[in-house]
């Protein structure tokens, strides 16, 4: 059995790829903002403080089905016949060259788990830990998982012990009865958001949960990879994996037992609230958007795979987010062969989106294309309409590349419009957002010349 691993964003394409790169927004009481870095005339980089995760709005019902389905079974599909966790206080150490944004995000990161889910959990400076976070180079994972950004697995703690581990029976999550030492191996040459969204990603799972389910609209804990850090959702169902009702070696039904209790108790609200289930997303349709979205296959196999999945979630006759993110996925795939009919499927999906208020992050993806095609089109006005509603989705799920794009593109609709003034203090502001997001100060300034180039007043010149 293969270690599990985790599929961030740079494994699919980015959900958030707007022209090829991620977007935007911009409020004002969240983040801090670090000092100018020397040597540059880029601004210092901005990072987010005081998080804002949003409560979970679903039946307690439907949130014991999700929790069982996360907890019993692999991403694969293969069921696990007992449930694991670790029962003991939980040490986390940092080893290898860390980049200079890890120890803050994780601090932040921990502090969210005792605070909204209420673990035992801690750093260490000792020479063990229960979860040891190494960082190595991408190049370095590349070799051991060449598909992988990031990846988690049990019984090891170093990556020079990976490849034994695989071999052998150490690595097989199906025969764990409880957690005790977990190995987390991050990228500590990618852009700070990749690393900071890796770190919760497989932090998450590396606590609780091995599955990923597409039903979930507001969860980490899914494959589509809209969200990037822990949601109200996630802390409540590591809340509930932690509770002192349930312990490792328990079989599904046993866990199932004692949900409703753990439920009733840490989430009473969804007590009264109508249970609405999604049914489960066909493996079909699973495959046909790991092949649109994912790695091996051509523009052609790929667009192939988009309609594909679009036309299951039609005859599925879906209505939720997963209806928004097959369209979502053809506009992607189309936008560069055909714009007009790329607007139709965002449009599409961001109809779909609207049909929740669990998907306001998965709408703000959806405002940064159509704000893109109203800026390229001259539609200055009709941009900063569209981007408007979105921008505090943007920074409220902690999404700085996307938030950095829309204030780049608030920039230059506000250019169409006449108010130069304005539009270069958004541009301005949206730099130490870029830093956080795209990291280096080229690539920063190659997102700032893609954002420009869509503007007809500038053209290719942006």
């Amino acid at each position: 059995m293969h270690p599990v691993v985790k599929i961030p964003s740079r494994f699919l394409l980015p959900f958030c790829l707007i022209l090829g790169a991620c977007m935007p927004g911009a409020p004002n009481e969240m983040p801090s903002r670090a000092a100018l870095t020397p040597g540059t005339n880029l601004p210092g980089m901005k990072v987010f403080s005081v998080p804002r995760p949003v409560p979970t709005i679903r039946s307690n019902t439907d949130i014991a089905r999700d929790f069982l389905e996360l907890s019993f079974k692999l991403e694969s599909g293969r069921d696990l016949p007992t449930f694991t966790r670790f029962e003991q206080p939980i040490s986390i150490r940092v080893t290898g060259a860390a980049p200079g944004n890890l120890m803050g995000d994780l601090n932040r990161l921990i502090h969210r788990l005792k605070t909204e889910a209420g673990l035992n959990v801690s750093l260490t400076q000792g020479e063990s830990a229960n979860i040891t976070i190494q960082a190595v180079s991408r190049a370095e994972i590349r070799k051991n998982l060449p598909q992988a950004a990031c990846f988690v697995v049990p019984n090891i703690d170093r990556i020079s012990q990976y490849r034994a581990a695989r071999r052998s029976q150490k690595a097989n999550w199906g025969l764990l009865r409880s957690r005790e030492k977990i190995a987390i191996f991050l990228p500590n040459d990618s852009t700070p958001q990749e690393v900071r969204d890796c770190l919760h990603e497989e932090l998450a799972q590396a606590l609780g949960p091995l599955n990923d389910l597409y039903r979930l609209p507001d969860s980490i804990f899914n494959d589509d990879n809209v969200h990037a850090v822990l949601t109200g959702f996630d802390m409540m169902i590591l809340r509930a994996y932690y509770a002192p009702e349930i312990r490792s070696g328990m079989t599904r039904g046993q866990v199932a037992a004692r949900l409703p209790a753990i439920l009733a108790r840490i989430n009473p609200a969804g007590e009264n609230r109508p249970s609405n289930p999604l049914i489960s997303s066909p493996r079909e349709w699973i495959r046909a958007i790991q092949t649109a979205l994912g790695p091996g296959a051509n523009p052609s196999q790929r667009r192939t795979a988009a309609q594909t999945a679009l036309n299951i979630a039609e005859s599925m006759g879906w209505q939720d987010h997963r209806r928004g993110f097959s369209h979502f996925a053809m506009g992607r795939l189309t936008q560069f062969t055909d714009a007009d009919i790329a607007r139709e499927h965002f449009v599409a999906a961001d109809y779909y989106y609207s049909k929740s208020p669990e998907t306001q992050l998965h709408r703000a993806y959806v405002a940064s294309q159509l704000a893109a095609n109203a800026v390229s089109l001259g539609q200055g006005e009709k941009a900063l309409e569209i981007i408007a509603p979105h921008i505090n989705s943007a920074a409220r799920y902690e999404n700085a590349a996307l938030l950095a794009t829309m204030m780049m593109l608030r920039a230059e609709a506000l250019e169409l419009t006449g108010r130069a003034s304005e539009a270069r203090s958004v541009r301005l502001d949206s730099l130490g957002w870029a830093r956080y997001g795209f990291g280096a100060d080229w690539a920063v300034r190659a997102k700032l010349r893609e954002i420009g180039s869509l503007n007809p007043l500038k053209g290719s010149r942006g």
